[in-house]
């Protein structure tokens, strides 16, 4: 049996996360290209990724209270490989309509799949550093994205981006096929009636924060590259940035994973949202190329750093794994938002807008991050063994 501790399901997992979360890597070249190669507005550009968004809330919303009953393996390979044929469909067409239709169909796809994945993950003995090692993972994923898909888009045109998205989600779905694992343990006999039972008070503030953070993530990553450009800083500096962003995001998530049991989890999300708005601030309000680097480079990591401890902390605090096969929803409804409100703020008032917003939103995240409790309340409820 292949589990979740095993290395061909960690690796299953690791690649499944990959697609599952391509746009936490992909969404400043898939904005920017919807506009520069099909030009769409920032409105409409920013409005299909939205698109995409929402189809993987609702399939995460739908399918999250019946993790415990579903065939995780099925949904994940049926997901990543309908969300494969979407793209590569997508590649063909160039109208909001149907571009519009195939993205909604892709993210519903990917998920489904992704949700059960990050289900099996909080089943596992140790969600904390399991989901620092797909984490990991995502930051490699995303050097080998920057590295190829920017200058194939270059030579090849917009539709290669659809192409790239498609095999990376055929790839997940062969790999699902032959290695996605079983959770470590079965479900104890009271985890069965689960779904019956509420979640604990502070999960609910716990995703709202984390889907606040969504939020400003995906609003301010969805107009990086096209701030830049309309900074007039040169594509190439502005490629540079993008590829020091990869490289940079291979660091939060083992570094979570080293500083579990040496940072509050509780505090670590505290202090996530600030430095998320600071940087916000830097990117969009700033005239010279070097803060705006600078500021660029880190601004994912602060959200995979924070989320490892997020993810940690509710696996902890509600053990089934029901909240978190709802990473999905929790994390996309924010990101689902991101793109259509950047974009609006953007056409209505400028990038400036965007740090403001941003502003507004971290402190929302923070209030809801108070209510989590302290380390000593959340730490003694472990995952069954």
């Amino acid at each position: 049996m292949i589990t979740t501790a095993s290395k061909r399901g960690c690796l299953a997992l690791m690649v499944a996360h990959c697609a599952g979360m391509v746009d936490l890597v992909a969404l400043p070249v898939w904005v920017g290209t919807l506009m520069a190669h099909y030009r769409f507005d920032p409105q409409q550009a920013g409005g299909l990724a939205t698109i995409f968004l929402v189809g993987a809330v609702l399939a995460s919303a739908v399918l999250a209270p019946r993790f415990a009953r579903l065939p995780r393996r099925l949904v994940a390979v049926a997901g990543f490989g309908l969300a494969a044929l979407a793209f590569f469909a997508a590649s063909a067409q160039s109208g909001f309509g149907a571009m519009a239709g195939l993205h909604a169909l892709a993210g519903l796809a990917a998920g489904s799949a992704l949700s059960v994945t990050h289900g099996t993950i909080a089943r596992s003995a140790n969600p904390h550093r399991l989901f620092a090692l797909v984490g990991a993972a995502l930051g490699v994923f995303a050097i080998a994205f920057f590295a190829t898909v920017p200058p194939l888009l270059a030579t090849l045109g917009g539709p290669m981006l659809f192409r790239a998205f498609a095999v990376v989600m055929g790839v997940a779905a062969v790999v699902a096929l032959l290695a996605f694992p079983q959770v470590d343990a079965p479900a104890a006999p009271s985890a069965a009636a689960a779904p019956a039972v509420p979640f604990p008070r502070a999960v609910w503030f716990g995703i709202a924060g984390i889907g606040c953070m969504g939020l400003v993530q995906a609003m301010t990553f969805a107009f990086l590259e096209r701030v830049a450009a309309a900074r007039g800083f040169e594509a190439p500096a502005v490629a540079a940035v993008l590829v020091a962003l990869s490289v940079v995001n291979l660091l939060p998530a083992p570094l979570a994973a080293l500083l579990e049991r040496r940072l509050e989890a509780r505090s670590v999300l505290l202090a996530g949202p600030v430095l998320q708005a600071l940087g916000v601030a830097v990117i969009m309000l700033s005239t010279a190329f070097a803060p705006y680097a600078a500021a660029a480079s880190v601004f994912a990591a602060v959200m995979i750093f924070a989320h490892t401890f997020a993810f940690g902390l509710l696996a902890r605090l509600e053990p089934s794994g029901r909240a978190l096969a709802a990473t999905p929803a929790m994390i996309m409804t924010g990101a689902a938002i991101g793109p259509i409100l950047g974009g609006t703020l953007v056409k209505a008032v400028g990038y400036g807008s965007l740090a403001l917003a941003a502003a507004v939103i971290a402190a929302v995240s923070v209030l809801c991050f108070r209510q989590l409790p302290s380390p000593r309340a959340a730490l003694p409820q472990e995952m069954p063994a």
